[in-house]
């Protein structure tokens, strides 16, 4: 029988396009998976000082005061566990209900509240706690900050002004608040204390007139104001950061103020393109991709929002992200700061810090 003698075949046109659509699956499928292994969503924890864990991901509650009892129960119940308020955002009350109706039991949640200006006497700050434990419904908080580093005069006023409608500054220095503040810690009121809004300096002061090394500093954090040298030095004096408007310019609150002057209106943090460009490849939104920065550099964010399904995307903004991306945020620092009522408060606050060049002067300290 003669041997046959087989010729490879030319694949069809249609044959090739099948192979180059297989392999391009597969090459894209790979990439698919890739991205969501990385971007797989975790519950990330922090170590504070004092050994105590703070989630990396929490709730806000500043402003929306009539929605806050279902915002707080609705955050609970979809697993946030880090709530943050204040006395002066007038909340108190409702963050204490909405924390009863989310069921979720209290010690499940680290509860952190703000000491206010008027209330920085040594003689007043165990009673102003009182009148935060009493409205939040619990026998104790998780975490007391100072709210700011000025003492504003004592009284019920918490605005106090003169006749030309100047903030009355207080004679207590806010290292005499900070020791009131550490004999609440042995009474076990509030399990640790922080501060919020002060400068490197003011903290220097503190660490070396006090023997209590803060646990948190909560600051102006995100893309836009990064401060990355100042985070590293509260990283090394053992003070976990906690971001305050971790989305930037995103609230509109920022916008009507006048403290930013020119910065105010320029484009919201997450309608940067590299962020969306981003937020492709991780399968996520820009706002979680901003988020999912502030817990891969080791901090937390206090993001804030009364809507379901925002509320639901932040507690998933916890998850990897790759050197190359969080190298890709880090050129957005353009050192633009939001929050700065200096010439209000009368102090120039965050005095050697990053985002106060042009700023009024206030008091310096």
């Amino acid at each position: 029988m003669p041997s046959i003698l087989v010729l490879p075949m030319r694949p069809s046109s249609a044959l090739n396009t099948f192979l180059k659509r297989t392999q391009v699956q597969r090459v894209l499928s790979s990439h698919s998976r890739n991205a969501r292994r990385a971007a797989s969503t975790r519950s990330t924890r922090h170590t504070l000082n004092t050994g105590a864990k703070i989630p990396a991901i929490g709730f806000g509650t500043f402003q929306d005061a009539d929605a806050q009892v279902d915002a707080v129960s609705r955050a609970l119940k979809a697993g946030c566990r880090l709530i943050d308020t204040a006395r002066v955002y007038d909340v108190e009350k409702q963050v204490g209900q909405g924390i009863k109706e989310s069921g979720v039991a209290r010690e499940e949640v680290f509860v952190g509240t703000k000491l206010w200006c008027n209330n920085f006497h040594p003689e007043d700050v165990e009673s102003a706690l009182d009148d935060s434990l009493r409205d939040l419904d619990t026998p104790y908080v998780d975490l007391l900050m100072m709210h700011y580093p000025c003492t504003f005069a004592r009284g019920e006023d918490r605005f106090p002004r003169d006749a030309d409608g100047k903030i009355i500054l207080g004679k207590t220095s806010f290292v005499e608040t900070w020791k009131a503040m550490e004999k609440l810690v042995k009474t076990g009121k509030t399990k640790a204390i922080g501060v919020s809004n002060f400068s490197k300096g003011e903290i220097q002061q503190l660490l070396d007139q006090s023997d209590t090394v803060p646990a948190i500093h909560q600051m102006e954090v995100h893309p836009y104001l990064q401060q990355k040298d100042f985070n590293a030095w509260l990283r090394g004096k053992g003070i976990h950061v906690v971001q305050f408007s971790p989305l930037g310019n995103m609230n509109d609150f920022y916008r009507k103020t006048g403290w930013s002057k020119e910065v105010s209106h320029m484009t919201r943090v997450t309608d940067q393109p590299v962020l969306q460009e981003i937020g492709k490849k991780y399968g996520r939104t820009p706002v979680q991709i901003v988020l999912a920065w502030a817990v891969n550099s080791g901090r937390s964010a206090i993001p804030k929002s009364v809507i379901d399904w925002q509320i639901q995307q932040n507690l998933e903004a916890d998850f990897e992200m790759e050197a190359e991306d969080m190298a890709k945020i880090a050129e957005l620092d353009i050192k633009a700061r939001f929050n700065d009522p200096s010439l209000d408060y009368q102090w120039r606050l965050y005095s050697d810090l990053e985002g106060t060049q042009g700023a009024v002067e206030g008091k310096t300290h």
